[in-house]
């Protein structure tokens, strides 16, 4: 043991008085002997390893580097040390050898500068000396940095989807974690598959107990159904009818069905996204999810599938008909009154908004997915579907970002400096692209793409000092626009229930495949 460690210690590039093995396989880097931009060593908060730690100057671009020699290439885990005595969130840029490999991680308050807590991430190292950089993203600066563990053994295996459910039940009661709404109803979808893989019974429970506070014990739902959003939730009725088999479930999704028959459409049969007056012949490639899903599922289950599966056929193709581009990409939405009410059309772009942005194309990729899994091998369209699908995985595969990843929240503009990677829709691309090669219906040599935008995708979440999860970079709710900077100036969100849903759905299937 006295051997390995010191051949450990004699290759290391920083003076060695600092810096403490842990063991074999893991050393610990004291902030106070990196290289330190615009920060001050300080000792006057207890509890830090060495002698002392790192205070960053209240600016945005402070930061601590430090250099670890590597025998080799390898992946490893560093764990950062540090106390944030605010209630204000003091992310930083982690960078390995100039590159961002962890974008504004969030570094929350630990409760007191005397309380430390760590934050941990997997990246990869060359051989030779390699730079790690903690970088200050806002005014007020990092938080205070004791030190950088780096670790060679692999973390023990995280049950991510579990983490992310525990979290969120944690945070939310089924009171409190909001109304009935697409995205609440999308997370709990996620949750339900969490559910079926470990039976927890916790879960289903929470479920039905956010369930009944819409639907009465006669199955009567205060919905009026007037957009498609309103419908997605209808997906957590069909999931209580199948698991408790009480009839009230299968009445309020009913209601969602018979919408359908009087529900408005475009000239070609297309559901509007909304019958208010602003948005009356628009379809927009979110809607797709909303609906469609459901009801190849709601036609499966109550022997509905004749009107079920050839309806959600040609939504979806119609859908496609007026929002595909020949990149395989789609743009947002199409408005057939061509601009009467709807400043954003652009009759160049066939009366679209011109603008592809990455949710509303994974919620199609999603809801072709899933449609895919009910429709019959024999259905006429089901060929055509699956053309859909490789056209678009082609082109997720085309403009996924290389050092991420993950994909940009206006797809095709990744130069635009503007631009950002988004959580959500990088979750969904991952969950349609690993689908679609498990189901056949593109080459093997794409799971490639799967993978490195599902590790593009863990790389945003992180656990807090409090033990629970974060998911970050997640677009919120986003309407309709025709200039690029709407979209990029979108707010990011931490834990918003788009990206959680999104990352269940994909994290199920990725582990199991």
């Amino acid at each position: 043991m006295r051997l390995a460690l010191t051949l450990a210690l004699a290759t290391l590039a920083v003076p060695l008085a600092h810096i403490t093995t842990v063991q074999a396989a893991v050393t610990r880097y004291e902030a106070e002997d990196a290289t330190i931009s615009r920060g001050a060593v300080e000792s006057d908060h207890p509890g830090f390893t060495g002698t002392g730690f790192v205070n960053y100057d209240n600016l945005t671009g402070s930061y601590v580097d430090w250099t670890v020699d590597s025998p080799q290439a390898r992946t490893v885990t560093l764990t950062l040390r540090y106390a944030n005595g605010t209630t204000t969130d003091r992310p930083m840029d982690i960078s390995v050898n100039g590159t961002v490999i962890s974008t504004a991680r969030p570094f929350n308050g630990t409760g007191s500068w005397t309380s430390w807590a760590t934050n941990t991430l997997t990246v990869s190292l060359a051989a030779g000396n390699n730079h790690i950089r903690a970088t200050a993203t806002t005014a007020n600066g990092g938080p205070n940095v004791d030190s950088l563990t780096v670790d060679d053994q692999a973390p023990p295996a995280t049950d991510w989807s579990k983490a992310v459910v525990e979290s969120t039940m944690a945070r939310f009661t089924p009171s409190s974690i909001g109304g009935w709404s697409y995205p609440v109803g999308l997370y709990l979808y996620g949750q339900h598959l969490v559910y079926q893989r470990t039976r927890d019974p916790r879960y289903l429970q929470y479920i039905k107990n956010w369930a009944d506070r819409f639907v009465d014990g006669s199955g009567n739902i205060s919905q009026s159904f007037n957009n498609l959003d309103s419908m997605e939730a209808g997906n957590v009725l069909l999931i209580l009818w199948q698991e408790t088999g009480q009839a009230k479930y299968r009445t309020a999704a009913q209601k969602i069905r018979n919408r359908l028959n009087t529900y408005p459409r475009t000239s070609d049969g297309g559901f509007w996204h909304s019958t208010s007056d602003s948005r009356q012949g628009q379809l927009w490639a979110d809607g797709v999810f909303m609906v469609n899903p459901f009801l190849a599922r709601y036609g499966r289950l109550f022997n509905d599938s004749t009107y079920a599966d050839n309806e959600v056929a040609r939504q979806l193709l119609v859908y496609a008909a007026h929002l595909k581009r020949s990149s395989g990409l789609l743009y947002h939405a199409y408005d057939e009154p061509g601009g009467l009410t709807a400043s954003w059309v652009h009759p160049e772009f066939g009366d679209t908004n011109g603008i592809s942005w990455c949710r509303a194309i994974g919620w199609y990729g999603m809801a072709v997915s899933d449609v895919l899994e009910i429709l019959p091998a024999s259905h006429p369209q089901r060929a055509t579907l699956i053309g859909v699908v490789r056209d678009l995985v082609a082109a997720f595969a085309r403009y996924q970002d290389p050092a991420t990843g993950r994909w940009f929240q206006v797809v095709d503009q990744g130069s635009d400096s503007g631009n950002w990677t988004e959580t959500s829709c990088s979750a969904m691309y991952t969950f349609t692209i690993s689908r679609a090669v498990e189901r056949g219906y593109v080459d093997a040599s794409y799971k490639a793409n799967a993978t490195r935008g599902y590790q593009g995708v863990l790389q945003k979440v992180s656990i807090g000092s409090d033990g629970r999860t974060n998911v970050s970079d997640i677009c919120i709710g986003t309407n309709v626009d025709d200039v690029t900077g709407f979209y990029f100036n979108r707010p990011r969100a931490t834990n918003d229930f788009h990206g959680l849903g999104a990352f269940l759905i994909m994290n199920e299937q990725l582990t199991r495949t």
